[in-house]
């Protein structure tokens, strides 16, 4: 039987698991992630399979980058070929501050696990589905969330916004890679969303919503991304690739 199945790097909690949700819902099996099994992930895990669908642990470092072809091997032979990857794995600063301060490790973290580590998976994964014999009814896809900060600047989060500029730009170089396949590329650019990697800072998020940073004078919430990533996964806004969908409030929206 045909079956989707998602590979959702970073889902154990906030974004990437609401969107793990929205697929669920969707008949996908699902994929979730986290750096190690724990109860976060067996919790997201119960989440899945209560919406009547398979979800298998795959705990690993998506940073380890030889280890991608063995986790892909593992996904799928638990629950069949994937179809759709979902990289919303990421890490924030360790200490934000002047960018004359900026760590090399601080850099070089954001940088390999932001930008480098979703290159290199979405490498792997592809270079499976070009060497196969793809399901013809099934849709193949790949969904990228990285961050209003790849094109607006954080001064305090320099090396952040340096690594989700360069995943922006990776999107678009696999959807020109992939147009003539038919695999489309998505790269969706979260705002202010209340996670938990926002929740030190989300009351002055709020504040700042409030007072006319986004269009809606709000924050968003991971429930709205995982809307959006699964309307994109399933082919709902047919016809397109290589495009940045901005969710955020408007905030984005230039403005006098």
């Amino acid at each position: 039987m045909s079956q989707q199945v998602a590979l959702i790097t970073g889902s154990s909690r906030g974004i990437g698991l609401a969107a793990a949700v929205e697929l669920a819902k969707e008949g996908f099996h699902i994929a979730l992630n986290a750096r190690s099994d724990g109860d976060e992930l067996s919790r997201a895990a119960e989440i899945i399979e209560a919406l009547g669908v398979k979800a298998y642990k795959a705990a690993f470092d998506v940073s380890d980058i030889d280890g991608h072809g063995a986790v892909l091997d593992r996904i799928e032979a638990a629950l069949g070929p994937i179809t759709t990857l979902v990289n919303n794995a990421g890490v924030g600063v360790m200490s934000r501050g002047d960018p004359l301060d900026v760590t090399e490790e601080s850099y070089d973290r954001c940088l390999n696990v932001n930008a480098k580590a979703l290159f290199f998976l979405t490498q792997s994964l592809v270079k499976r589905w070009l060497a196969s014999d793809r399901n013809v009814d099934l849709h193949y896809s790949i969904v990228n969330v990285t961050s209003s900060n790849a094109v607006a600047v954080a001064v305090p989060r320099a090396e952040y916004c340096a690594s989700k500029a360069a995943a922006a730009m990776i999107s678009k170089a696999f959807a020109a890679r992939l147009g003539p396949e038919g695999i489309p590329v998505f790269d969706v650019q979260p705002g202010l969303i209340a996670t938990e990697m926002t929740r030190a800072v989300i009351a002055s998020y709020q504040k700042r919503a409030e007072e006319g940073l986004c269009l809606f004078p709000r924050v968003g919430q991971p429930e709205e991304l995982g809307v959006v990533i699964a309307s994109l996964a399933t082919n709902r806004i047919p016809y397109t690739t290589g495009q940045t969908i901005s969710v955020d409030g408007g905030m984005l929206v230039p403005r006098f």
